[in-house]
């Protein structure tokens, strides 16, 4: 059995991702909880407290005043009475996905699982259900990774906003219902930083820190997050934030809690497993920091191959479900995956839910979309590793913040993957006249084979290295084809 890790920066480091991880390259996200329940986009439970925001000026018209009818409320509403774990998992595992993740408890402080930590979750309130639970034995029907994301580290912070009240109108001065004492296990202690925001003119706004320094939290966000892994031994745990609890302004960063809980994470997974087969992600990019687990990059990604793998998680529109959100196509997800692969990355795909349960039909065409692309080309994308350069061409992705516009490409862009002797060529675009020029390859890697996935053996000519490969008129797939070279 491996040696056990210390809750500390030192024996952290020593982390090495499991293969498991470096495999699957794409998996599915149910980012999924009460905040769904207006279908009016991302953060309801933190906006519906800012007078004059589109979410309070919904909630007003649609709910009532928050002092009256609160979050708590909302959760109330929340049903799931159509959600069907297995159809949804067998149509996501069609569409690629060899991994899969669930929301345990975003920043609203409500888990969705049976918690003896918290009595606000989806068991005692709203669903009657387990729906972590319910994911999990999905998961295992098709033999899959199953991870849980965490985003209740940032939520003492984040939902200061309950403790507000209206600045003009007829509810000037009401307190909202996060004020009423019956409910500050949900809605937090947080008075103090309501009021520091208040009196500075800025509430609304960001907390000065995107976590709370706050020990009792940090006590409280420990428990839970032990109760997690007890209770659903995850393959992945992902914390929407860097490691608990940094304070990036102000100093004084105490990460025990965040590094109490990662050793837990592998701890558990070798006592069952032998060796550590569980992975961490966080978003410090420091790689100080980052190393004790798997950086994750959210709706962006890195330039080049970074030598440990690393993860890009996105939506296809908002995270929870918005009834006037634009999606991404399938070619923009296709791409984008390509893209995360060649340079060592996997790529965690949120498909929002509306709150019975059920997607859409516009997130069911783009995933029997991927499910006609994968069985073509997922043999250059499962268990693949790094080619010795990830690209040959002019584009690049923009990385940007949040940006994710989809990439203009040429023909003459490529992105490379390998597996054993054989090198993945992607075609960014279709090339001009059916010939692919590729100019990566040296005189001193002959050629012996190329295929073109989905079709078969396609003939081609080598030359000082340069490889031009003719390609039949119609290719294979409408999305991203691919040469498999055989060296």
């Amino acid at each position: 059995m491996a040696e056990h890790f210390k809750a500390t920066f030192e024996s952290l480091r020593t982390y090495r991702c499991p293969d498991w991880f470096r495999d699957v390259k794409f998996g599915i996200w149910s980012h999924w909880g009460p905040q769904s329940v207006p279908m009016a986009s991302d953060w309801y439970a933190r906006n519906m407290y800012i007078q004059g925001s589109p979410q309070y000026q919904y909630h007003v018209a649609h709910y009532g005043h928050p002092s009256k009818v609160g979050y708590i409320d909302i959760c109330r509403m929340w049903k799931a009475e159509r959600f069907q774990p297995d159809e949804l998992m067998d149509l996501y595992y069609r569409a690629g996905a060899r991994y899969f993740m669930a929301q345990a408890t975003h920043h609203d402080n409500f888990f969705n699982y049976a918690s003896k930590v918290n009595r606000f979750n989806s068991v005692n309130i709203g669903p009657g259900k387990d729906i972590c639970r319910m994911w999990k034995s999905a998961c295992d029907n098709f033999h899959l990774p199953f991870g849980l994301s965490e985003h209740l580290a940032a939520s003492y912070n984040w939902w200061y906003t309950n403790k507000g009240s209206d600045s003009y109108g007829p509810y000037k001065g009401v307190p909202y219902d996060g004020n009423r004492p019956e409910y500050q296990d949900f809605y937090h202690s947080n008075r103090k930083l309501a009021e520091e925001m208040e009196r500075s003119g800025r509430f609304g706004e960001f907390a000065p820190e995107w976590m709370t320094a706050d020990p009792a939290f940090h006590e409280y966000w420990k428990k839970a997050m032990h109760e997690l892994i007890d209770l659903f031994q995850p393959d992945l745990l992902y914390s929407d934030s860097s490691i608990p609890f940094q304070q990036e302004n102000n100093g004084g960063s105490d990460y025990s809690a965040g590094l109490d809980v990662i050793s837990y994470l592998y701890n558990s997974s070798i006592d069952r497993c032998g060796s550590n087969q569980a992975v961490y992600t966080q978003k410090d990019r420091n790689p100080d920091r980052y190393r004790v687990g798997v950086l994750d990059i959210e709706r962006s990604q890195l330039p080049d191959i970074p030598e440990q793998p690393w993860q890009t998680d996105t939506c296809i529109g908002h995270w929870f479900y918005d009834a006037q959100a634009v999606y991404k196509r399938p070619a923009q997800v296709i791409e984008m995956l390509v893209d995360i692969v060649s340079k060592n990355g996997c790529l965690m795909l949120n498909i929002p839910q509306r709150p019975d349960g059920t997607i859409d039909a516009e997130s069911r065409y783009l995933l029997e979309e991927l499910a006609g692309w994968f069985p073509i080309c997922g043999e250059a994308i499962y268990g693949t590793r790094p080619f010795r350069v990830y690209k040959e061409g002019p584009t690049n992705v923009v990385i940007q913040g949040f940006t994710e516009e989809r990439t203009p490409w040429t023909s003459s862009d490529y992105r490379f993957c390998r597996k054993g002797n054989t090198v993945y060529a992607f075609l960014m675009a279709p090339p001009e006249n059916q010939v692919a020029v590729i100019k990566t390859f040296t005189p001193d890697e002959p050629v012996k084979a190329v295929r073109l996935l989905g079709e078969g053996p396609v003939p081609f000519t080598q030359s000082y290295g340069v490889l031009n490969v003719k390609l039949p008129e119609k290719l294979p797939t409408q999305y991203v084809n691919c040469l498999a070279v055989e060296f």
